[in-house]
């Protein structure tokens, strides 16, 4: 009868294991920033609101609107993110909660 290899990750949860690859923080980072990019995503579509009038309405680009509504790229700064919320009548909220 052959026995299964032992795999120290068996019973462990994904937060577990991207904290012991090293990996967690930059992989919450982008979880967070894709959450984001869908939340503004989802409002700039329900107002029918464009791209370009967003991005007039930031005083910005339509390139730089089109990176911090793009999830897949992690860096959006708070004073970006604000300008954004504002930009759509919102305000920003975060909260530091214990890991």
């Amino acid at each position: 009868m052959k026995t299964k290899p032992n795999n120290k990750h068996r019973g462990a949860d994904l937060r577990d294991f991207l904290a012991e690859e090293n990996i967690l923080p930059e992989v919450e980072a982008l979880a967070m920033k894709k959450a984001i990019a869908l939340q503004l995503q989802r409002i700039v579509d329900e107002e029918s609101i464009s791209k370009t009038q967003l991005a007039k309405r930031m005083k910005t680009s339509r390139a730089a609107l089109d990176r911090i509504l793009d999830a897949s790229t992690p860096s959006l700064t708070i004073g970006t993110l604000a300008k954004a919320a504002a930009a759509l009548g919102r305000r920003v909220s975060f909260e530091i909660l214990p890991a």
